[in-house]
C-alpha cells in the first residue's frame, strides 16, 4: 500500500466512495483514531456497525452503512497543510444541530455536542451531515 500523507481524508473518501456506489459496506485501513471515529458514528447513529478484522500487521475496519438513510455528507475540515484547530466559542453547530463535527481534545475524539458540554476545543477533524 502507498503511503498516504492523509489517512484521515483517505478514510472519508473510502467511505463517500462506497456510498455514492450504493454499497451496504466498505472496507478501510485500521488506525487507532479511524477505529475511535467508527465507533464514535456507531454510537451516533450514523453507521449500522464497525468492527476490526485481520491480525495486527494487517487489520482492517469493516463499516456497515445504516439502510434507508440518505448518503452521509462527509467533510474533512483540518488537513495536513492547514489545521483548524477550534476554541470552544468558535464551534458552531453543523446543520443547525442535525449533522456533528468530529473533534481531537486533549481528553480524546468526541463529538462537537460532547466537547461543548466539557467545555473543551481542540482540533476540528471533520462534519458530517
Amino acid at each position: 500500500m502507498p503511503y498516504l500523507t492523509d489517512p484521515i481524508g483517505d478514510f472519508l473518501t473510502r467511505m463517500r466512495n462506497a456510498q455514492a456506489a450504493r454499497k451496504t459496506e466498505c472496507l478501510v485501513p485500521w488506525s487507532r483514531i479511524k477505529e475511535e471515529i467508527c465507533t464514535l458514528l456507531v454510537k451516533e447513529g450514523w453507521l449500522a456497525q464497525s468492527e476490526t478484522l485481520g491480525e495486527v500487521p494487517h487489520q482492517e475496519i469493516r463499516l456497515v452503512f445504516v439502510q434507508g438513510k440518505p448518503p452521509m455528507e462527509l467533510k474533512r475540515v483540518s488537513k495536513p497543510g492547514r489545521r483548524a484547530y477550534v476554541k470552544i466559542a468558535e464551534l458552531k453547530p453543523v446543520l443547525n444541530g442535525f449533522g456533528m463535527a468530529i473533534l481531537t481534545t486533549s481528553a480524546g475524539i468526541m463529538t462537537d455536542r460532547e466537547a461543548q458540554v466539557r467545555k473543551l476545543g481542540g482540533e476540528l477533524l471533520c462534519t458530517i451531515a
